[in-house]
């Protein structure tokens, strides 16, 4: 399965536009919350393109569906083979997780669904904590953009 083009926007959305380069809580990022590699920030590429004086929009779509494609849908597919995922998982239940999974990496997806596919409603809801200042707080930029999966995710 692959996250649709509903879930492609969902995602770009959630994430906003940053179309120089910019530091993140994970470190240097480009386009849609792409998480820029040490050959990528060497290199000044990203799937060939040149990010050395910014990208356009068009091109932080690119980069998101390419790593949709090569990243996430193939850990969800990983995840969907292992069980962790049902075989008639909903289209909006697959975007959904491939927004979590897009925010808060595939490994964490996987620790989630290992509560339970009937869990994953409630359990998205505890993925809301960051550090600021060194301090561990609830955040309310993820509280929403958790709320935003569960209504697609139960839709």
């Amino acid at each position: 399965m692959q996250t649709s083009e509903a879930g492609i926007a969902f995602i770009a959305k959630n994430e906003g536009d940053c179309l120089n380069e910019k530091s993140d809580n994970t470190g240097p990022q480009i386009g849609h919350g792409h998480d820029l590699t040490g050959p990528e920030q060497a290199t000044l590429l990203v799937y060939g393109i040149d990010i050395s004086a910014g990208i356009t929009p068009a091109q932080a779509d690119y980069i998101l569906q390419r790593d949709l494609a090569t990243i996430y849908d193939p850990a969800l597919n990983r995840l969907q083979a292992q069980g962790l995922i049902p075989a008639g998982v909903s289209q909006n239940q697959w975007d959904s997780l491939a927004d979590f999974a897009y925010n808060d990496g595939s490994a964490n997806c996987a620790t989630m669904l290992h509560h339970g596919w009937a869990l994953v409603p409630q359990e998205m809801m505890l993925w809301v904590w960051g550090k600021v200042n060194g301090v561990e707080v609830k955040i309310a930029g993820l509280v929403a953009r958790r709320q935003a999966e569960v209504s697609l995710f139960n839709s």
